[in-house]
């Protein structure tokens, strides 16, 4: 992952909408001006790129039949997270595909 605080090289703004050869295979995320950091909130984005990916059932793994790294696909599997609010037991994101996310600490969690 990178932010502005830790930028990585790799970790560039997408270029494209996430369409390979034109089809949407992996969900088509914002762009552009739909897709700019707010200004007022610096670091609260989160880029990431992705290198791999499993499919768990049970005990077996499966790896996700996606090369990321092939240069044709290697921007469609960059992405971001907003971070919109956060406490010491939850924090709340939206994703680069409009996705929001709710995530809450456990019992006993650190």
């Amino acid at each position: 992952a990178s932010t502005s605080a830790y930028p990585l090289p790799e970790l560039t703004e997408r270029q494209g909408d996430g369409k390979i050869l034109g089809i949407n295979l992996l969900g088509v995320s914002l762009v552009g001006d739909e897709a700019k950091e707010d200004e007022n909130r610096p670091d609260s984005r989160i880029n990431f790129v992705f290198d791999e990916g499993n499919f768990e059932l049970g005990n077996f793994k499966i790896p996700y039949p996606v090369p990321f790294r092939l240069p044709l696909l290697r921007d469609a599997v960059k992405g971001w997270i907003d971070i919109t609010y956060m406490s010491e037991r939850m924090r709340i994101s939206r994703g680069n595909k409009g996705t929001t996310f709710i995530l809450v600490k456990g019992e006993g969690d650190s």
